[in-house]
């Protein structure tokens, strides 16, 4: 993904090769970008930084020379572990070795096998051998892929202390391979004793299940190995970026299964607690060098169908072939064509669809741009904001020189494609910005109680290259247009019905911002937020909106094909009814961007890369899903942002996105025969940015046994905390939070349980034994609880509403980076770090650090991220070296620095350009630039704050410590192995009602 800086060769991998982000090693002073031209030596490495200077906040900390903590003294983190001690002197953490997959009896229903031998089917490479690569008809060439000849694999390879997660048990990260369950009696083999506890009877925090060093691994393995669909099946974590290579199973970045081997009855399945759920992300992005999705035309006649008499995976019945598409078959009973069908040898494929597949005729996407005008917004730097994050996204700056024939014009969105705008304070204005105009027309709609469109499509749609002189100077002016108007209402419901009229033939996708609270015409919303209400029965009246016009106007954009996404600013964490207005956006498909504190010029950034991250991404619009499974099997629920009007039918989105997921969950309607796959199938319907009708297939494989022994080793962690989230999230409008903290508090403790009882019977029942895929499953529920969807005591509705929706809807990677966060010292780190390596020209990335104050040193800076916000923590003693070498020269105590700061300088520093380059790389994750960040200095910023927020493994409020929650988890383990905990649970419902009710609906 990384290509070196200066001479070297890139590496013969498939990120290389694809154009993947660079990051080199000096800048010009003034660029903004992150990198270093090629050709020139890197910085020398600073001297390490001096003694920080003494002050109020020093006193009572040991030095960091002696690697001291400020847990030994503060109390954070570490002292709860004394006083838990005979709790915990028995917990272990258990690790099993791996064995191999089971054996099928019977693969008549898919042209791979799950039992092939890796070492016969791949190169050296990591590729398989054989015949060539079939071309499909977008893809310009076959790209090479990670791995070079020769290099050894990463099981052979001896496990560093950092990559291991128990460093005392030494084992071995191997993807792929099928981890053992622990219980010796399956296999007639001893199971290795946890080393949770020292032999002074201490937790040892370092020894419990880390979530830093799950990733850690992982992703320097996948540095130089590629993941492939069927070979190891069991799917990287959803935070380490990985190239996949689809051998007829589709890669974990369009589905995730709970369970990647099935028990063949509802009975096994109840007995580990676990879900069997499916999470879909049917346009996630494509790594650079992984296979473009094959687009396939098959003319009039349309995809192939269940139906023309061959059997359906799906459905089992035997049908005839149409004899246009039939093939003979080889001596193995394979169609002699299979390599050149993709439909038949690929995971995830695309058809395009003939005119009974159309509800309106295909049209490029049709961006509308309404923008909010009032008082608040001009004077709180929204509109100006909001105006540069579109202007940069319609229109960047060149990448570099152009090549002879290329155009001058670097397209953002994709021919066919169309953009408005609108603006509205009490009244809408709409704007004519053909391109024959000197500058463009504004037309105003000033009856918000019966609203219509002043303007014809063909004035209000215009192609944003052709217009671009008027487009430009259109929203370069729009900030000083209204200043001297500043209506304080913003009537923002009429203006999103006039936007809605104005795209009725066509759909599309409206863009819209808002700062205060829309008080004015229909719709207009009131005050709803009161403090107490908090922690009380009605407060899930907060998280949904009770007004009946915005649920006509949801209703009636999802039936047009129309998404909403939202940036809503909130300057002084002002009550906007986030429920109500992003009610639209839940039901739409879209997305709110909500900023609870905004501040200019401090968030001007964040709110440019959000824009025109909306902009670019992927967005298919007027679309419908269908989810099939295997005779067995049955969709029970769905949870995300869509609309479906009965349950079976199809789920409705006005747009769907790349970043935008759906939970699937299933249940048993019958018994699966163990002696086939169990299949599941998403098809997406939609229309194509570009205005091309297409149907998305995505296919998914899982093995199927008699009993819940070999499921165990096949559970996606990632996916099994993601269905437990969206279910919980799901849930905000039906009960109350003390309700949904308790039910996943039951879940992770039956989860645990219901392993320790039936596979792990040999340990002393005094120790809590893990199972080997959900090591890290306690502390990614224990940072549910403590998120700001379910946290007890004071929170924001607006906040609280927010999270959950977000939680609903996004993505396995963007969950488990919500409730864990990225932590690295930038005080400590290499000199390699942060540059590409002289050796495989990857980026060398520092070991993540645990999220816990205990882990903070005296005198320390350190990156953090959670996917939504970036800080840079700084320690009152931080050394005056370091922050001139970070931020600049005069920039040598924490009072010099601008609190509004929002990115790095650019400095010929080593350690600006290592700061840069892992900013640039947490961007690539999710395919944007460089995060914007935030300073959080200790004792100075409200966003210390945040800080401590993010550190999820210490106690916060009434949440536990990752320690006090594994106790409070073994007790509950020990109490239903010994049959007190039903008695207990009986208690808990006479007390508090409604929780059984709410484990018995899907929990």
């Amino acid at each position: 993904m990384y290509s070196p800086y200066g001479g070297q060769q890139n590496p013969p991998n498939a990120q290389s090769q694809q154009g993947g982000q660079q990051f080199h090693q000096q800048g010009p002073p003034g660029s903004s970008g992150g990198y270093f031209p090629p050709g020139q030596q890197p910085p020398p490495q600073q001297a390490p930084y001096g003694t920080p200077p003494a002050n109020q906040f020093s006193q009572g900390f040991p030095s960091q020379e002696q690697g001291g903590q400020y847990g030994q003294q503060q109390g954070a983190g570490t002292p709860g572990i004394g006083g838990v001690t005979s709790e915990m002197g028995a917990m272990s953490m258990g690790g099993e070795p791996a064995v191999s997959r089971p054996g099928k009896k019977k693969n008549r229903h898919a042209y791979h096998d799950l039992n092939q031998n890796t070492g016969q089917a791949q190169s050296s490479d990591g590729m398989p051998s054989g015949p060539g690569t079939p071309q499909f008809m977008n893809q310009p060439g076959t790209p090479h892929f990670m791995g070079q000849p020769g290099t050894p694999r990463f099981h052979n390879q001896q496990m560093t202390p950092e990559m291991n997660q128990f460093p005392a048990q030494g084992g071995n990260y191997m993807p792929g391979q099928r981890p053992r369950m622990g219980p010796s009696h399956m296999s007639g083999q001893d199971v290795p004793q946890g080393t949770g506890v020292t032999t002074q009877g201490r937790v040892d925090p370092e020894q419990i299940p880390s979530v830093p060093r799950s990733r850690d691994g992982p992703a320097q393995y996948y540095l130089t190995h590629n993941y492939l669909t069927v070979e190891q099946h069991v799917p990287p974590p959803a935070a380490v970026s990985y190239t996949a290579y689809d051998q007829g199973n589709s890669s974990p970045k369009y589905a995730r299964l709970t369970l990647n081997d099935i028990p063949s009855t509802a009975e096994a399945l109840n007995s580990t607690a676990l879900p069997l759920g499916l999470v879909l992300q049917p346009l996630a992005p494509i790594a650079p060098g992984e296979y473009p999705i094959p687009v396939l035309d098959f003319g009039e006649t349309g995809p192939p169908r269940c139906g023309n008499k061959f059997v359906c995976n799906m459905c089992t019945f035997p049908n005839d072939v149409p004899s246009e598409y039939f093939a003979p078959t080889d001596m193995s009973g394979v169609r002699v064509d299979r390599d050149q069908r993709p439909e038949l040898k690929l995971g995830t494929v695309e058809f395009t669809v003939p005119k009974e597949y159309w509800s309106k005729e295909p049209v490029g996407l049709r961006h509308l741009f309404v923008i909010d005008a009032s008082r608040e917004a001009i004077n709180r730097g929204l509109l100006q904001a909001f105006c540069d994050g579109v202007l940069h996204a319609l229109y960047p700056e060149p990448s570099g020189e152009k090549m002879e024939g290329e155009s001058e014009v670097e397209r953002a969105l994709p021919e066919g494609s169309r953009v408005g705008f609108v603006t509205f304070d009490r009244d809408a204005h709409f704007y004519n910005c053909s391109a024959g105009l000197s500058e463009a027309q504004m037309l105003v709609m000033p009856d918000i109680e019966d609203p219509f469109v002043p303007l014809g499509s063909d004035g209000l749609f215009v192609d944003p290259y052709e217009s671009k002189t008027v487009i430009s100077n259109l929203l370069k002016r729009l900030p000083s247009l209204f200043t001297n108007v500043q209506n304080p209402e913003p009537a923002l419901l009429s203006a999103l019905n006039a936007a809605m009229d104005s795209l009725a033939t066509t759909g599309g996708k409206i863009i819209c911002s808002i700062s205060s609270l829309p008080t004015l015409g229909p719709g207009k919303l009131f005050m709803r937020e009161d403090k107490n209400l908090h922690g009380v029965e009605t407060e899930k009246k907060l998280f949904q909106t009770e007004n009946a016009n915005w649920k006509r106007t949801a209703a009636k954009m999802v039936e047009i094909g129309i998404g909403v996404d939202f940036f809503i600013a909130a300057p002084g964490g002002a009550y906007i009814d986030v429920a109500t207005i992003g009610h639209v956006q839940a039901m739409t498909g879209g997305e709110t961007y909500y900023y609870s504190n905004f501040v200019m010029p401090r968030d001007s950034l964040k709110v440019t890369q959000d824009v025109k991250h909306v902009i670019t991404r992927e967005t298919g619009y007027q679309a419908l899903m269908k989810v099939r499974c295997s005779n067995g099997l049955q969709v029970s629920a769905y949870h995300g942002n869509f609309q479906q009007h009965t349950f079976g039918a199809d789920l409705e989105f006005g747009t769907i996105d790349a970043d935008k997921a759906i939970g699937v969950m299933f249940s048993y309607d019958g018994k699966l025969d163990a002696k086939l796959d169990a299949h599941f199938q998403c098809a997406l319907l939609y229309t194509t940015a570009s205005g091309e009708r297409r149907v998305r297939c995505t296919n998914t494989v899982a093995s199927v046994s008699e009993g819940a022994a070999s499921c165990m080793r096949f559970i996606d962690q990632d996916a099994v905390v993601s269905m437990v989230a969206k279910d919980a999230a799901s849930r905000m409008t039906e009960r109350t939070l003390k309700d949904i903290r308790n039910a996943i508090t039951e879940k992770t403790i039956d989860i645990l349980a219901g392993y320790r009882k039936a596979y792990s019977s040999q340990h002393p029942s005094g120790q809590l034994v893990l199972p080997e895929n959900l090591k890290e499953f306690s502390m990614y529920t224990l940072s549910l609880l403590k998120s700001r969807a379910f946290k007890d005591g004071k929170e924001y509705s607006d906040r609280r509403t927010h999270t959950m929706r977000l939680i609903r809807s996004c993505s396995a990677q963007t969950l488990t980076l919500l409730l864990y966060p990225q932590i690295i010292s930038l005080h400590d780190l290499e000199p390699e770090a942060g540059f590409p390596s002289s050796e495989t020209g990857h980026l060398v990335i520092p070991p993540s650090m645990r999220a816990s104050f205990a882990r903070v040193q005296e005198g320390s800076a350190y990156l953090v991220s959670d996917g939504q916000i970036c800080l840079i923590w700084l320690h009152a003693s931080v050394s005056p070296n370091l922050l001139e070498d970070l931020f600049g020269e005069g920039f040598d105590t924490l009072q010099s620095l601008p609190a509004d700061l929002n990115a790095l300088p650019v400095l010929q520093t080593h350690l600006n350009a290592q700061a840069r380059n892992l900013l640039s790389y947490w961007g690539s994750l999710s395919g944007k630039a460089a995060p914007p960040i935030q300073l959080a200095r200790q004792g100075l910023d409200g966003a210390e704050y945040e800080f401590a927020r993010l550190l999820v493994e210490d106690r916060n409020g009434e949440a536990q410590s990752y320690v006090d929650w594994l106790v409070h988890v073994h007790r509950g383990v020990q109490m239903e192995l010994s049959g007190q905990r039903n008695k207990k649970e009986r208690e808990a419902v006479e007390q508090e009602g409604a929780l059984a009710g709410l484990r018995a609906m899907g929990w």
